[in-house]
């Protein structure tokens, strides 16, 4: 009987045992580190493990030809599933039936060896994707044009960057023509060609009738390559349907988490916390559109839990590919707060938006005076500036310059800016 679906999950869940050697391996690799430890007599007493569910009773099906998200925070259990899916791990319980031929890039470097050089990783990468010699030696020259890496194809793959080396990864799971295909955050490295002809690619494999699951942190390529999402929160499926209300839930969640990073201590001895970031238009309205040129106003609520002297109050845009576009400090801008010891709130009044077309997130950090120790850091909302022609193309911002013209016998000419005023063009002799 021909099957409807091309993944079948059923009851998956994964345990792993903190602190403590497992008997069963998920990977050589572990094997061979712990033998290698026991060589060199490096032990270390463990007292009883804890158990870690990475996954518990994850179930759902997906038929031939969808193209699926899958999201949630850190932590979730997004690359625990794929693995498992892809048979490099084994579930603790439950099964995964799968229905075609499977082409999976999991993480920069997976199935490669650092000291082959990039021609011999492609037909190393390639057998462990199923490919024959034949069929890799065939498909040779497209996947060394497609990952761009011509050049440096017989240089060892340690001497490449992490884009180069994803980028050849992604290539030769491309053209092994897969039935299903499964991502994980490949597209947060690379620059911007190549990952939309990685999208690109996707789009038609998606209209051969193949099916992809797609992890990824960044909502415009969710947007872009899937018409669902699954949502996880902790190890278990928490939404699973349309992709615009899986994306709301999944900022919501954002809203106010803790960011990792190097001096953040434990959120619960920070002496201040950001109850509330809103973002809002100049009248006060909540909003998450805006256009080029609009004025936004960033609102921020704030509990103390202990005094605090002349915090450093710093609202930071990043994009969301994880570029950092711009930052505002109430200490650089020669605010000084004072000694704070009550709940308060601060609202940020901002210049008109000269961010091109993309998702943003609100990061909040409050320092010490002299931006020294981390008070507190968290992820505040999220929104989008949208435009027909300033995209990711014009790099992070856009604001119009003056020109000058020579022509070697023409008048001034002035030519209207996008707004409808008119630029002055001066014509000189050059």
């Amino acid at each position: 009987m021909t099957r409807t679906f091309a993944i079948r999950a059923e009851g998956l869940s994964k345990r792993y045992i903190v602190g403590k050697s497992a008997d069963l391996h998920d990977s050589i690799r572990h094997l061979l580190a712990d033998r290698f430890k026991a060589l060199l007599s490096v032990r270390r007493e463990h007292g009883p493990g804890t158990e870690f569910w990475a996954l518990r009773d994850v179930g759902f099906e997906i038929a031939h030809g969808e193209n699926v998200g899958v999201i949630g925070l850190n932590g979730a259990g997004k690359s625990t599933l794929l693995k498992i899916l892809s048979r490099i791990t084994e579930p603790t319980s439950g099964r995964a039936v799968i229905d075609g031929r499977i082409g999976a890039l999991l993480e920069v470097g997976t199935g490669f060896h650092n000291e082959l050089t990039g021609r011999e990783n492609t037909f190393l990468y390639g057998s462990i994707l199923g490919m024959r010699r034949e069929e890799v030696a065939r498909k040779f020259d497209a996947i060394v044009e497609f990952a761009g890496v011509a050049r440096h194809i017989d240089t060892p793959i340690k001497r490449y960057s992490s884009g180069m080396t994803v980028r050849l990864a992604f290539a030769v799971a491309a053209h092994l023509e897969p039935e299903i295909l499964f991502l994980d955050e490949v597209l947060a490295v690379g620059d911007l060609s190549f990952q939309r002809k990685c999208i690109n690619f996707a789009k038609q494999l998606q209209q051969r009738d193949a099916t992809i699951l797609f992890v990824s942190h960044n909502m415009f390529s969710i947007k872009t390559m899937c018409e669902r999402v699954i949502y996880m929160r902790q190890g278990r499926i928490e939404y699973d349907g349309p992709v615009d209300e899986g994306i709301e839930i999944y900022e919501r969640d954002c809203r106010l988490s803790v960011l990792p990073g190097q001096g953040v201590s434990d959120p619960a001895e920070w002496p201040l916390y950001i109850t509330e970031c809103e973002v809002m238009d100049p009248s006060g309205t909540r909003k998450s559109m805006f256009d080029v040129g609009d004025r936004m106003r960033v609102r921020l609520a704030y509990e103390v839990r202990r005094p605090v002297s002349s915090p450093n109050f710093m609202v930071s845009f990043v994009r969301a590919d994880g570029v950092t576009v711009c930052t505002y400090s109430t200490e650089a801008d020669g605010i000084d707060l004072g000694h704070v010891s009550d709940d308060g709130f601060i609202l940020l009044e901002l210049p008109p938006l000269k961010l091109v077309a993309e998702m943003y997130s609100v990061h909040v950090t409050v320092r010490e005076q002299g931006f020294h120790e981390v008070l507190c850091r968290q992820i505040g909302a999220t929104f989008h500036v949208r435009d027909s022609l300033l995209d990711l193309h014009f790099g992070v911002f856009h604001e119009a310059g003056e020109w000058r013209v020579g022509r070697r016998s023409a008048p001034a000419t002035r030519v209207p800016d996008r707004s409808g005023d008119a630029n002055h063009v001066a014509a000189d002799r050059f």
